[in-house]
């Protein structure tokens, strides 16, 4: 099965360095790990109220097992690419966009913090799709908008040992979690979520163990923030954001920040969300991170209302509009796939 470890800045898989001996325009590329948020690869709506939302044109109905399935079979195009990594999440992500209230329910959790069969069936599928590919998941777990699905502090905590035990149990190596998209967001229910406590989950992830194993853990932060310096050094990586972020030198100036945070020792910077492209030119925010030695991941909100992005169901997974295509391309280029 694949593994993914971590050795001081360095990504490896199955012991090698990520992109072992890579240099892209004098920088590293070695030990960086490219991904894209996908995190409705699993995605349902039981609300019937919202479900129609999500219909697919040529069926006029939402199919999970479809989404799920269909992702699955752009994975390896994705890899073909020189992609390493895809983010998920147990609760998805804002399937419209930026809206503010979330009406829908998409979360793989019950109210008790009990994991849903079905969701965890198309978890299932994709880890094993990944696994197969030599691919890194990031596994989020909640996800603002919805963890109020979960009635309370103990459902939550439930939810993330049932997870994390999961994940252990099926002897899954490429598994890194994330516990909760954007922890600053003030949109969180529950306060143990929230910056001032999310390294105590971070804490109990690395807490659980099977065989000597455990799973590497962090969280993130919404666009344009650092991570306070609880997290820093609860977390064996930081994931940071580059949403709100228009100016590419800003993007080298927040590495630096968040290694200069007090606790910071060296360990991977990973963008694992950034909704800005500008992919045809030689400096972007992909590019700046690279530069400053931290990995990238894109977020495709789409490109108007009648192209939808990755993150709005139904997707169409693959390379299918220019911004994808421009984005891949580059990926191709960065780490000569």
């Amino acid at each position: 099965m694949t593994h993914v470890s971590i050795e001081g800045e360095r990504f490896f898989i199955d012991r090698q360095p990520t992109y072992a001996g890579r240099t892209w325009r004098g920088h590293r590329i070695e030990g960086l790990l490219l991904n894209s948020r996908m995190v409705q690869a699993t995605f349902d709506d039981t609300n019937p109220e919202t479900r129609g939302l999500w219909a697919y044109p040529d069926c006029a109905a939402w199919d999970p097992e479809r989404n799920t399935s269909e992702f699955i079979d752009a994975l390896g195009v994705y890899r073909s690419c020189g992609l390493l990594a895809v983010t998920l999440n147990l609760q998805g992500g804002n399937p419209q966009g930026y809206r503010r209230d979330q009406p829908w329910v998409n979360s793989a959790y019950t109210p008790d913090g009990r994991i849903d069969p079905a969701y965890l069936a198309r978890l299932e599928r994709v880890l094993d799709a990944a696994d197969a590919l030599g691919m890194v998941v990031i596994l989020g777990l909640f996800y603002f908008g919805q963890d109020q699905m979960l009635r309370d502090e103990a459902a939550v905590v439930r939810a993330l040992d049932a997870t994390v035990e999961w994940v252990l149990a099926k002897g899954y190596g490429h598994v890194v979690i994330e516990v909760n998209n954007e922890c600053d967001v003030n949109r969180y229910v529950h306060e143990v979520l929230m910056p001032e406590r999310v390294a105590e989950l971070i804490d109990r992830v690395k807490g659980i163990t099977r065989d000597g194993r455990r799973l590497l853990a962090s969280t993130s932060t919404r666009g344009r923030a650092i991570p306070p310096e609880s997290i820093v050094r609860a977390a064996d990586f930081l994931l940071i954001h580059g949403n709100g972020v228009t100016d590419p030198n800003e993007i080298t100036d927040m590495v630096a920040r968040t290694r200069a945070v007090p606790g910071y020792r060296p360990m991977p910077i990973v963008f694992n969300e950034d909704d800005h492209y500008a992919f045809d030119q030689p400096l972007n925010n992909m590019t700046a991170a690279i530069a400053a030695g931290a990995s990238w991941g894109y977020l495709d909100c789409g490109e108007n209302d009648y192209i939808k992005g990755y993150q709005s169901p139904p997707v169409n997974w693959g390379l299918s509009t220019p911004r994808k295509r421009a984005f891949f391309g580059l990926v191709r280029q960065v780490t000569g796939c």
